[in-house]
């Protein structure tokens, strides 16, 4: 095997870890409206948003300790332990009986996106050539997606084969434990880090890796680790008060404002329940598994887009097309609820007590689905007052386990120009405010402040993201769906002055003139 293709090898092989997070981010998204049933949790609350976001709190705490886990244990052995996290994850899960036990199955998961999110392309970029390594790290950044968008196929086709509600989820969500054995397993085939093994004085097996990756360039590169890890022993330390001092106050703008908006746009909100949007759009839940799907394949396609274009069209460019699509996709969204009408008539009454029954629900559930006979040929135009009184007519409990089904049998909307809307806003996302600011955060900070700062930044990042994806089933319930997307609408148009007023183009400098630009 030659020597790239060695190293390509190995790089596929330590990216699976994004393909993992990526599959784990997604596959909630499938199993929400069965696990909901099973647990009893009710429409609309704050569990249900915690039950998807939980992951994220994992992933914050996953993310403190990467570093430490990474430098004293190594960076493989740090991927074995994520292999470990995500499989342990998937199986229990799989296995809750309560909602206890599922959260933190969860939040396990969580911790394991958080640290390889973070020392996945650290093993990359330490082992690749320096030709190699732009390319090699965008790996596992292409895996992410895809496991996002092989989770969505995988629960549709879950959705079709499986029957029974409670073990579909079950099944949905454990079905990440096999490709968590497969990743553990190839990691033995993985050599460790070369920068690693030198800092922990293993001189001899470092220079027999850095010879399988770059043949006859290993003496160099050897000499260039040798001379950088002296280097940091003579450095001090990036300190928390550097960081935020008056001279970084620019940066720090830039860097928390691009964290902030890349999430308050609510990506994760689409990607964390992009089947239940498109079943509030009147789809049944085969249909909103395989729009669903399609997002994913978007998502995939126009990050690889993206990676194309980012150096050519520049920063800058791309997140005026970003915050502009996500503007307008919001809004086509947006309208397209708010012109919804809610009607329940005597054909489609008829329709929901044939799925309901189907469903073999209990006799009070009968019961109080006929108490809708009531609101027959009462036109709504609001979806909130819509449901309130459907809540208030059939019950809380019934409301919890038919919300989706009376949806789909009373609301008349062009479902159309919702699945273009949220097409339209993955793929502007996805061009745009996904890699860009992962880019700019890398440009912006000083060399020796560089580690601390993106930390900082990405911690604040999955605050908000956390935040969203908490708060939007209540936002659904409460505002409603028009409102809910206008709100994302409106931070679209914010990005947008955002990025006029603040974001620099870093296309062709050197990070040496960024920072004598931006740093004063």
């Amino acid at each position: 095997m030659t020597q790239k293709n060695y190293t390509v090898l190995i790089s596929v092989i330590v990216a699976l870890g994004g393909f993992l997070m990526g599959f784990d981010s997604a596959v909630i998204s499938g199993a929400t409206p069965f696990y909901r049933e099973t647990f009893g949790l009710r429409t609309g609350s704050m569990l249900i948003g915690f039950s998807v976001s939980s992951l994220i709190l994992g992933a914050i705490v996953g993310n403190i300790s990467a570093g430490k886990i990474a430098d004293h244990f190594g960076r493989r052995k740090a991927l074995m332990f994520t292999a470990v996290l995500f499989g342990a994850s998937a199986i229990s899960t799989a296995l809750a009986t309560d909602i206890v036990t599922f959260l933190i199955a969860r939040i396990v998961g969580g911790l394991g996106v958080g640290i390889a999110i973070l020392v996945a392309p650290m093993y990359i970029a330490e082992i690749s050539p320096r030709r190699l390594r732009g390319t090699l790290v965008t790996i596992n950044q292409l895996n992410i997606v895809l496991g996002i968008s092989i989770a969505y196929f995988s629960n549709y086709y879950f959705q079709q084969t499986i029957a029974d509600a409670d073990l579909k989820w079950r099944v949905m969500l454990g079905v990440e434990a096999v490709p968590a054995i497969i990743y553990f397993a190839l990691l033995f085939l993985v050599p460790r880090s070369p920068r690693w093994l030198m800092q922990k004085g293993f001189n001899d097996e470092a220079m027999q890796v850095l010879k399988k990756v770059n043949g006859g360039q290993a003496q160099t590169v050897y000499n260039e680790i040798d001379h950088s890890l002296k280097e940091e022993i003579n450095k001090d330390k990036a300190r928390w008060s550097d960081v935020f001092s008056s001279k970084m106050k620019v940066v720090l703008i830039i860097g928390f404002g691009i964290a902030f908006f890349q999430q308050i746009t609510g990506i994760n909100a689409i990607f964390y329940y992009a089947p239940m949007i498109f079943e509030m759009a009147g789809g049944g839940k085969d249909a909103a598994f395989m729009q669903a799907a399609i997002l994913g394949v978007t998502n995939v396609v126009m990050t690889v887009a993206a990676m194309f274009v980012i150096d050519k069209l520049g920063r800058k460019p791309l997140l005026y097309i970003g915050a502009t699509g996500i503007c307008i996709s919001m809004l086509i969204v947006s309208v397209s609820f708010f012109n919804a009408r809610y009607t329940i008539d005597e054909r489609s009454m008829e329709a929901l007590v044939e799925e309901v029954t189907e469903m073999e629900p209990l006799p009070v559930h009968m019961e109080n689905i006929h108490k809708l006979d009531e609101l027959i040929g009462e036109p709504f135009d609001n979806e909130t007052a819509f449901f309130s009184l459907v809540r208030e007519k059939v019950g809380q409990d019934t409301y919890n386990v038919f919300k989706e089904i009376i949806l789909k049998h009373s609301i008349s909307i062009n479902s159309m120009w919702v699945l273009i809307g949220l097409l339209m806003f993955v793929a502007s996302f996805a061009i745009s405010m996904g890699p860009v600011m992962w880019t700019l955060l890398s440009e912006i900070f000083p060399n020796k402040l560089r580690g601390l700062a993106i930390s900082i930044m990405g911690f604040w990042n999955s605050i908000v993201s956390f935040s969203v994806a908490t708060l939007f089933p209540v936002q659904l319930e409460y505002l409603g769906s028009d409102k809910t997307y206008l709100i994302y609408a409106i931070f679209g148009f914010l990005t947008l002055l955002f990025v006029w007023r603040f974001i620099p183009e870093t296309k062709g400098k050197s990070l040496e003139e960024l920072e004598e630009q931006l740093i004063k």
